[in-house]
This record gives C-alpha cells, sequence and structure tokens, in this order.
C-alpha cells in the first residue's frame, strides 16, 4: 500500500510561483505512471502533468511551458513547479500513482489509479 501526501498549495496573486510536493510512504519503482491531476470546483477532474514509466512527460495543452513536474526517487518525492500562475490555475491538485505505462493523455482522466493523495490547494486571484 503507498500513501501519498501532498504539500505546497496556497493562495497567490497571478504571475506568481509555486512548487507542489507529493511525498510517498515508500520507494515507487520507475515502471508506474505517477504524476498530478487538479479539480476546480463544478469541474472535472483534469490531468495536469505526468511520468510514465519510460521517463517522458506528459502536459495538459494549458498548462505547458508554465508547469514542470520532476521527482527525487531517493526522497521518493514527486514536485509540481508552476509559474506564471492564472487565476485558470485554481483548484485541488492532486497526486496519483498507478504501476504500468501511463495511458495516452486523452485516456488518463479515465483510468483507474490505485493510490491517491488528499490533494492541496491552489487558489490564484488577479
Amino acid at each position: 500500500q503507498v500513501q501519498l501526501v501532498e504539500s505546497g498549495g496556497d493562495s497567490v496573486q497571478t504571475g506568481g510561483s509555486l512548487r507542489l510536493s507529493c511525498k510517498a510512504s515508500t520507494y515507487i519503482a520507475s515502471y508506474y505512471c505517477m504524476g498530478w491531476f487538479r479539480q476546480a470546483p463544478g469541474k472535472e477532474r483534469e490531468p495536469v502533468a505526468f511520468f510514465s514509466s519510460d521517463g517522458t512527460t506528459t502536459y495538459a495543452d494549458s498548462v505547458k511551458e508554465r508547469f514542470t513536474i520532476s521527482k527525487d526517487p531517493a526522497k521518493m518525492l514527486l514536485y509540481l513547479q508552476m509559474n506564471n500562475l492564472e487565476p485558470e490555475d485554481t483548484a485541488r491538485y492532486y497526486c496519483a500513482a498507478d504501476p504500468g505505462t501511463c495511458p495516452p493523455y486523452r485516456l488518463l482522466g479515465h483510468h483507474p489509479f490505485d493510490y491517491w493523495g488528499q490533494g492541496t490547494q491552489v487558489t490564484v486571484s488577479s
């Protein structure tokens, strides 16, 4: 059983930056699909950024060039660096992990991830 705990959410103004962290309770093998979702009130959960088992990354079009996913396997940490934040980025951000290759981006939202964190809130004001 893997437990995931997110941190780093905060309230910032437009153009600001935040770095989210996801701490795993145990080592997560490189073959896992692992990354970040977000969900805003009244909206569907949206895949944001993911590492696939081959090390490749996938980003939502809305965050490309602004967000960067990274990881430190030795410390069992996954990060999401978010720059140039916009009000549309306001959401609760969740870390998720699942053994195996990530599906294509269009299928991530329907993929049954085994492990989820409780989320961390990001609020961006104009």
